[in-house]
């Protein structure tokens, strides 16, 4: 078996991209959700909506079942960020005076 250079550096590359972007995705649920930072909705909902598209991408194939729990647990977590309480909380107060909300 041999290990070609090129898919070795893309591999180690998409390695540090992933542990990288994970170490955000803790520092925006540990600092930002647990203490209702306004910041962190945004980061929470793009990242729920990326494992949407991943979801998809998994549905051909032996995937189906992974593709199913990633779709579910991004549908449940994005129900629970917009819902009134959450927002409330994230948008510092009474969402009537949210222009979008």
């Amino acid at each position: 078996m041999t290990i070609d250079s090129d898919r070795l550096v893309l591999g180690v590359t998409t390695t540090a991209f992933f542990l990288v972007y994970g170490v955000g995705l803790v520092f925006v649920a540990v600092r930002g959700l647990w203490k209702a930072a306004r910041w962190s909705r945004g980061p929470t909902v793009f990242t729920q909506l990326i494992q949407l598209l991943v979801a998809y991408s998994l549905w051909s194939g032996g995937t189906k079942a992974v593709a199913i729990g990633l779709a579910v647990l991004a549908v449940v977590i994005l129900v629970c960020v917009f819902q009134k309480a959450s927002t409330e909380a994230l948008t510092g107060g009474d969402s009537n005076d949210h222009p979008v909300l």
